[in-house]
């Protein structure tokens, strides 16, 4: 089981989370202007990535606030938790 931690209530068990996909994707300003493949594009594409990954997750049992994870989605490492907004925290090795 993943502890999960809240930027405002602190670490807390998976249970009273829920999984909100990929962080940082930006709905488009016009989407009236968008065919039918860029607006499946934007809805359905997500990034598959093994490792290092940032999430959003909901804490629906707590303060019911959303917020970012860097995850390792290989071992379920979590390196760190920001707020929406915030700056991410980097992973222990990474060059970028």
């Amino acid at each position: 089981m993943l502890n999960i931690e809240c930027p405002w209530c602190g670490k807390r068990h998976e249970t009273e989370f829920r999984y909100g996909g990929e962080a940082h994707i930006v709905r488009p300003k016009d989407s009236y202007s968008l065919d039918d493949t860029a607006w499946a594009e934007f809805l359905f594409m997500r990034k598959n990535t093994k490792g290092y990954f940032a999430e959003r997750w909901l804490h629906t049992h707590g303060c019911r606030r959303w917020f970012n994870v860097i995850r390792n989605t290989v071992t379920h490492e979590i390196v760190g938790s920001y707020e929406m907004g915030g700056t991410a925290p980097s992973p222990a090795g990474d060059k970028s």
